[in-house]
């Protein structure tokens, strides 16, 4: 894949994310509970505020073509999804889900999305398309 649509892939997954913090946001206020407010919290912050935030690095750089970008974006939107729906399993428990299951889902997201940190701290010091 282009290194250009990354901008685009990451913006639509923080308006996804966003949408679901607004809407998660909207359901606590109405039911007059806190009882997603972690979940809630990290949707906004790590799906919606990072993905977008990365999504305006790769709109103002334009990394060398590189495994670390492809990395970092589909590590970022999988840890995403990992840690937030991880957490919901792990503190709300909607199901009747083994904990071991549970603890490692929970583990393994915020681990891949540790990784998409990692990735885009190596991103920063690499070198640009425009040799920069």
């Amino acid at each position: 894949m282009e290194l250009g649509h990354y901008s685009k892939i990451l913006l639509r997954f923080s308006a996804i994310f966003a949408l679901i913090g607004a809407f998660l946001g909207s359901h606590m206020a109405g039911a007059g509970s806190l009882a997603f407010k972690t979940v809630h919290a990290h949707i906004l912050v790590v799906g919606w505020l990072t993905l977008f935030a990365w999504a305006v690095y790769y709109k103002i750089f334009t990394p060398a073509k590189t495994m670390v970008a492809t990395f970092h974006v589909w590590s970022a939107i999988i840890g995403a999804i990992g840690l937030t729906v991880g957490m919901w399993l792990y503190y709300l428990r909607p199901f009747d889900l083994a904990d071991g299951f549970v603890t490692v889902f929970f583990i393994v997201g915020g681990s891949i999305l540790l990784l998409s940190f990692v990735f885009f701290a190596i991103l920063t010091f690499m070198r640009t398309e425009d040799g920069k």
